[in-house]
């Protein structure tokens, strides 16, 4: 017999275990707050400009059209470049970091607009002091070694790294992380929630008996106890006849 539930039972099961559910979405919101204030490192981001711009020579026709296009198809390259050995080796000493390049690497990001002459290079570090410095060493280190590796002079730092009075970390986020912990949990409870419904094999109302022994109920034997007007279920009377 194939078994139907009705969008009353499906509240029916939720209204059932309301307390459960509620209990396990806020125990979810608050393991996501105390991982995200308590156990998880704070990151800090700073970020540097560097712009692509070959020196404007005597013919400048020329140098409109094509130097403009050369030199944002080398931010691809320098984003190679900038990662390598040959650069961040240096910055490591310079700032005397314990990190190797493998490790550093990890931790920065170039990007670029589309054709645009001008892009960014972002470090995260747990220091908010650190991660400016090593972006701005970075910045100073690339625009001196490019000139001995490409024989080119066409880079210049357009913005230096700033620390503010009081920097924010970029992650973790503590609201969206907990707000993750609350739809995980609400997911998580509603479906505890059928499923001990399922596996719940108990009979407990008269159209339940019905349906498992295909029999019509034809009546039903109430207990009253005392101090208490309000009859209890405690028989079914079933029959093979209307």
């Amino acid at each position: 017999m194939e078994e139907t539930i009705s969008l009353q039972e499906l509240f029916g099961v939720i209204k059932k275990r309301l307390k459960m559910i509620i209990s396990i979405t806020v125990l979810a919101a608050v393991v996501a707050g105390v991982i995200s204030y308590l156990v998880l490192t704070p990151i800090y981001q700073s970020s540097t400009q560097l712009l692509v711009n070959q020196k404007e020579t005597k013919d400048s026709s020329i140098y409109q059209n094509n130097q403009v296009q050369t030199n944002v198809q080398l931010i691809n390259t320098y984003n190679v470049i900038i990662k390598s050995p040959a650069i961040l080796d240096e910055v490591i000493n310079r700032l005397n970091l314990n990190d190797s390049v493998a490790e550093l690497t990890k931790n920065i990001t170039v990007g670029s607009e589309t054709n645009s002459q001008v892009f960014t290079v972002s470090v995260q570090n747990p220091n908010p002091e650190q991660a400016q410095a090593i972006a701005n060493t970075i910045a100073v280190v690339f625009q001196k070694k490019i000139k001995t590796i490409m024989s080119i002079d066409n880079v210049t730092i357009l913005t230096k790294a700033e620390l503010s009075e009081n920097p924010s970390p970029i992650k973790p986020n503590p609201k969206l992380n907990i707000a993750i912990g609350l739809v995980v949990g609400l997911m998580l409870s509603v479906g505890i929630a059928f499923l001990l419904e399922f596996l719940d094999n108990t009979i407990k109302t008269e159209k339940q008996l019905e349906e498992l022994l295909e029999l019509p109920i034809l009546g039903v034997i109430s207990e009253v106890s005392k101090g208490n007007v309000t009859p209890k279920l405690k028989k079914f009377k079933l029959g093979k006849g209307a």
